[in-house]
């Protein structure tokens, strides 16, 4: 019976819940995955105990943190199919994810491992990287991608910007959007 009873937080355990979230996004932004999990507890203002019992492994809270982002990822990549230009819609692609990724750093390491064990986030990877495959086919046959262009050259070159390393995320973000144009020139055929 007690099965039965919906599983509804009471309010402060929601709130307690959207703060984990809110600390987790910030900080997994500003230092990346390796911050540690009783920092976020911290800096949510709740204790460890309650941190793990709403998420019990890093991996479940990056989940729940960076799904809002992957919802933005596959947007970007269904823009860039969209543009009757596969080649701008590309570089678009490029530009936006390069940016996206510069934002928070913690996303591009959820990314580009799609963290193996969180189905709903490679699920979701999955589906961007086939999306992003098909556009890329589309402008190698315009002839403005390179021919030997492979996926993996993307996911290289989102690790790598995810490697700017700078004193704001302003200059962060200036510095992806220069590393994206440059990214852009050597893909060009």
């Amino acid at each position: 019976m007690v099965d039965d009873l919906p599983q509804t937080l009471r309010s402060d355990a929601l709130d307690n819940r959207e703060r984990i979230l809110d600390a987790a996004r910030a900080l997994f932004a500003a230092e990346g995955m390796d911050v540690p999990m009783r920092e976020i507890a911290r800096r949510a203002g709740v204790g460890p105990a309650t941190l793990y019992r709403r998420f019990p492994t890093k991996q479940a809270l990056a989940t729940e943190a960076f799904t809002e982002q992957m919802y933005a990822c596959q947007a970007i990549v269904e823009e860039g199919l969209a543009d009757p230009d596969p080649w701008h819609g590309l570089c678009l692609v490029i530009e936006k994810l390069c940016e996206l990724h510069a934002r928070s750093r913690g996303f591009t390491t959820a990314f580009t491992s799609a963290f193996p064990h969180a189905m709903d986030l490679a699920a979701m990877r999955e589906q961007a990287l086939t999306s992003l495959a098909e556009l890329a086919r589309r402008a190698k046959d315009s002839g403005r991608l390179r021919p030997d262009f492979v996926l993996d050259d993307l996911i290289l070159m989102l690790m790598a910007n995810g490697g700017l390393h700078a004193t704001s995320t302003s200059a962060r973000v200036a510095a992806s959007r220069r590393f994206a144009a440059l990214a852009i020139r050597a893909f060009q055929a």
